[in-house]
């Protein structure tokens, strides 16, 4: 234990470099992909057949992706079509878009579940759509949405350790660099997975107590 502890306190400083890029890239991911999300979701509840058809076929040929190969492609490829990115922006876009598309059906789920003589009585008052939707219909939909919502900031913040494969200098690549370098497997990845529980841990905590307040509110 104590071997532990004195390794610990020489590796922590390092480790905590990547951590904090690792925050940076989860929340200008989960930011970007809140966005998207809320415009896909938009456009599957729009009734307008083709927006809605064309959004579904989007979501599901993302969602069919393994995120490591978007990261892959958007990272590799993508500069083949002119479009050239740091691998800091690719694996931020990456992750962007893969999540996007299931936060977009978290919302979608969200604004379907809205009661719809909620629907009927912003229309009866002469309400146009996207008024009705900012005003009445999204303030419900983000409180039934909460729960499923935190869940994928969690799983967001752990998947932005693929973004070590297209070399983001993250925690995972810190730890993955420490280790060769200490042969020192053991104590560094464990210092990594209590580092990500760090953040994980809290995270839940916080949303279960956001949660909690809007419930009591209502």
């Amino acid at each position: 234990m104590n071997s532990f502890l004195r390794k610990s306190a020489d590796y922590l400083p390092f480790l905590l470099h990547g951590l904090g890029l690792t925050v940076l890239v989860t929340v200008l991911a989960l930011v970007l992909a809140s966005g998207m999300g809320l415009v896909w979701a938009l456009l599957r509840t729009s009734g307008i057949r083709v927006f809605e058809v064309s959004t579904r076929l989007l979501i599901e040929f993302v969602r069919g992706i393994p995120l490591l190969v978007i990261l892959l492609y958007v990272y590799f490829a993508a500069p083949d079509l002119g479009i050239d990115l740091s691998a800091l922006q690719a694996g931020i876009l990456g992750l962007a878009i893969a999540h996007s598309c299931y936060l977009a059906e978290t919302f979608r789920a969200g604004i379907q579940a809205v009661d719809r003589g909620q629907f009927e009585a912003a229309q009866s008052i002469g309400m146009r759509r996207p008024l009705m939707m900012r005003r009445v219909i999204l303030p419900q939909a983000f409180r039934i949405t909460l729960a499923p919502y935190a869940s994928n900031i969690v799983l967001l913040l752990k998947d932005s350790s693929l973004v070590s494969t297209i070399s983001v200098a993250d925690l995972t690549m810190h730890g993955k660099m420490l280790a060769s370098s200490t042969f020192d497997s053991m104590t560094v990845f464990t210092l990594v997975a209590l580092l990500y529980l760090s953040l994980t841990i809290p995270l839940n905590f916080l949303m279960h107590r956001v949660e909690a307040s809007f419930s009591e509110g209502r």
